[in-house]
């Protein structure tokens, strides 16, 4: 790997980081927005869920865009976006203008991620690829463990304004080196803007991470919550309709007959259902149960990233011994043996089998995310290789919304039946509360000075989690089973295209 693209590579995986990061880093500062700002717990949602409700529902669009104007072009002006956001979000003080500003952050990121991965993609030769994609993938898993770590870290010694502040010196590094260091490549016979695509896809995929996002709140069976995912799928099938019809579509349909393409987009769906799920599952754990404070349990988590450092750029070398469907399969296998040991986690657990488990949960999503996205790159042809890009971080989009949505929902069955007796005799506003989540178990428990409650609800949740990690663990053994079936044994050359991506010197 040469010292120009070895450059290029570190600050591709520096602007990620800072988008990712900032998915994450949020969660640890609602208790300090929710007193500065007054925000309702609905508002609070809505503060971190703007976000990955925009980022989704663009990610398509901005990636279609990215190939028809320039793919470096795309990576500035989401950069700029997403810092003019980040700035405007360390201002306000009102929920309702957050939320604005979490949006605006949103848009900026949809045109940041994709970007990334197609500069690494069109730039690195193929021999090269596999491991500049493989530290690219490490760190998209990277930031999301790192981000809780800096926002306790910035609470603890400043404030939540800060949490946004500190996005600016990183985007106007990430501007500055792109300026000099990455050169522009883009669809050379710029086809003709879809706008038909453009209005179906953004409607079709919001509608569908709202839906995820609603139902664990409003009910998977709820009127609203079914009508919103029948109107998704209303959307995503005319879209595919729309695209199959229209003389130049932003994204070819036809991609997806291809083992190779949907098999190993299959599998990076599922790697990080188990990835948002299980941290959403863990921090509540290491803080509610273990007692640790955010920080504590952002620093806790770490491992994760370990087993993600090593996992992502080995697989590049077994990728190319024993290929690319042996390779994934057994990473799938590692996250499913990962999540099992979840099952073994007890209220008075030592922090050192908590260690084990995102250390091997680390390394199974290391193995299997850097070659099914090599695997998804590779299947494009090098005009299209941003929209192409936007599919991957869409199905690591609603993978992890899936993941935290699915396995929230079976915490909470499995917790209110289970405190159903611990809760009999108590007022009903408080028993509602405490039967609510472990929050509100624990806090009543506190208020009532009954210890008995307090550990009814610690009981209560673990039985929860061990239920969540059992369908996790699962979902990951069925793809690891998929991925064996559908991913072809053999990586077949890059798909052919109309016109080779012209790429111009900065």
């Amino acid at each position: 790997m040469s010292a120009e693209r070895r450059r290029i590579l570190v600050m591709m995986c520096f602007a990620l980081a800072t988008v990712v990061s900032a998915v994450s880093s949020l969660n640890v500062a609602l208790p300090d927005l929710a007193r500065d700002t007054g925000a309702t717990p609905t508002q609070l949602q809505w503060i971190v869920d703007a976000y990955a409700l925009v980022f989704a529902g663009l990610l398509l669009t901005a990636g279609a865009l990215g190939d028809r104007f320039g793919r470096k072009r795309a990576l500035a002006f989401g950069l700029t976006v997403f810092g003019l956001g980040s700035g405007l979000s360390a201002l306000v003080s009102s929920p309702e203008a957050l939320i604005a500003t979490r949006a605006l952050m949103g848009i900026g990121g949809a045109f940041i991620m994709p970007s990334t991965l197609s500069i690494i993609t069109a730039i690195f030769p193929p021999d090269e690829r596999p491991k500049a994609i493989g530290a690219w993938a490490a760190v998209s898993g990277l930031g999301i463990a790192i981000g809780p770590v800096a926002g306790g870290w910035l609470i603890e010694h400043a404030n939540w304004h800060w949490i946004f502040l500190v996005n600016l010196p990183f985007v106007a590094a990430a501007l500055l080196a792109g300026r000099w260091l990455v050169p522009e490549s883009k669809d050379p016979s710029a086809p003709r803007l879809d706008f038909g695509g453009f209005a179906l896809s953004i409607a079709g995929l919001t509608t569908l991470v709202w839906a995820i996002i609603e139902a664990p709140a409003r009910g998977w069976t709820d009127g609203l919550t079914l009508g919103a995912f029948a109107v998704a799928a209303a959307l995503l099938a005319a879209f595919g309709a729309w695209e199959l019809r229209v003389r130049e579509p932003m994204l070819n349909i036809r991609l997806f007959r291809n083992p190779r393409f949907s098999g190993a987009s299959g599998a990076i769906t599922l790697v990080f259902f188990a990835m948002f799920g299980s941290i959403f599952l863990l921090t509540q754990y290491l803080q509610g149960v273990l007692e640790y404070s955010a920080l504590e349990a952002g620093i806790r988590v770490t491992p994760v990233a370990v087993g993600l450092i090593v996992g992502g750029p080995l697989s590049a070398k077994l990728a190319a011994r024993f290929g690319t469907r042996v390779v994934v399969a057994a990473g799938l296998a590692l996250v499913a043996a990962g999540l099992m040991i979840v099952t073994q986690f007890q209220v008075d657990s030592s922090y050192g089998i908590v260690a084990a488990h995102l250390l091997v949960l680390g390394f199974g999503m290391g193995m299997a995310m850097a070659p099914a996205t090599d695997s998804v790159m590779g299947a494009l042809p090098e005009d299209k290789l941003s929209v192409g890009s936007a599919v991957n971080d869409t199905t690591r989009t609603t993978g992890g919304a899936l993941g935290v949505a699915v396995l929230g929902s079976l915490l909470a069955s499995g917790y209110r039946g289970d405190m159903d007796e611990a809760v009999s005799g108590l007022p009903h506003a408080v028993a509602e509360r405490a039967s609510d989540n472990l929050g509100g178990g624990l806090a009543a428990a506190q208020k009532l000075h009954d210890s008995g409650l307090a550990e009814a609800a610690q009981n209560a949740f673990m039985s929860g989690m061990h239920v969540a990690a059992i369908a996790a663990a699962g979902v990951a053994l069925l793809g690891s089973v998929v991925a064996l079936v559908v991913i072809p044994a053999r990586e077949r050359p890059r798909a052919a295209a109309g016109h080779r991506a012209e790429a111009v010197p900065a």
